[in-house]
């Protein structure tokens, strides 16, 4: 494959949806489909439809109907399966707690760094026969991000450019302890689910980025204990329509034909494989053919 600068990329936006958000309107040609990848099914069926004449794929990262918990979804299925669909950028939305007074619930963030701190996850598509080591020092595509606070500003949604989301295991909440920790980590959201999703989808050399819907404060803040339940699925149903709504107003910017992206999201494999081609496990070559066709068959 070229790596001109002129190479022509026709854009699929691929929207993986949080708590509250399990399907996207507005779509046209609508069809749910299941896709198999060779690590196991994903969390549902995946939506396939157009909106403004591009190519969008939607899946609901918990499952219609939240049947699974953050700890079981099947993250490397969820993103092989978007890079089977041919998409090219990942727009990830996720409910998150606050863990700043300035970040009240209703607020979105534009996530420019994790903290990961999940550990039972399978956290790569690599694996012993077959050694990549792909860079995560910036996780997100700022041209996303752009294009997110872009489309913010215009639907007067109110949000922050930048913010650490600092990723648990759950599928507990914090203790006071722990939130005033990550507090003073300088994080600014706290959530469960998108590591190792931004890690999978750069060694799938898919652009992702997050954009974070605060549905509550973390238990640090004072009026913590007394947020009811009906409160934060209120804020949830509000987060979900905003949520739509800028989802309606990017794909059609994000699905302009362009070049490569500027940050190097589509070439996060060209330098990463270690392992020396006579060295490489043949099943696993086979496995990651459906995420790293373009750098295996070069190598």
């Amino acid at each position: 494959m070229s790596t001109s600068p002129a190479h022509a990329v026709q854009p699929v936006i691929g929207i993986i949806g949080g708590s509250g958000l399990y399907d996207i309107a507005g779509l046209e040609n609508k069809e749910w489909r299941r896709v198999e990848t060779p690590w196991g099914s994903p969390s549902d069926e995946l939506l396939f439809g157009t909106l403004n004449g591009v190519r969008c794929v939607f899946l609901p990262r918990h499952g219609r109907g939240h049947p699974i918990p953050p700890s079981r979804l099947n993250y490397r299925a969820n993103i092989a399966a978007m890079k089977i669909a041919e998409v090219t950028d990942i727009i990830s939305l996720s409910a998150v707690g606050s863990l700043r007074e300035e970040l009240p619930p209703g607020h979105f963030v534009i996530v420019d760094q994790f903290i990961d701190r999940s550990f039972a996850r399978e956290k790569s598509f690599f694996d012993t026969g077959c050694v990549a080591h792909v860079s995560v020092a910036d996780p997100v595509c700022p041209r996303i991000g752009d294009v997110a606070e872009q489309k913010l500003k215009q639907l007067g949604i109110p949000h922050t450019r930048g913010g650490t989301y600092l990723v648990m295991e759950g599928p507990q909440f914090s203790t006071r302890a722990e939130s005033e920790l990550y507090r003073s980590w300088g994080c600014a959201v706290i959530g469960m689910t998108n590591m190792p999703e931004a890690k999978l989808a750069r060694e799938a050399e898919i652009c992702y980025a997050t954009v974070a819907m605060v549905t509550d404060y973390d238990c640090w803040h004072q009026d913590h204990d007394s947020v009811t339940v009906d409160a934060v699925i209120k804020v949830m149903h509000q987060n979900a329509e905003h949520a739509r709504s800028l989802i309606k107003t990017m794909i059609p910017t994000l699905g302009k034909p362009r070049g490569l992206c500027p940050a190097g999201c589509d070439r996060a494999l060209e330098h990463a494989l270690i392992t020396a081609p006579d060295k490489r496990n043949p099943a696993l070559l086979a496995k990651l053919e459906v995420i790293a066709e373009r750098v295996l068959s070069d190598h």
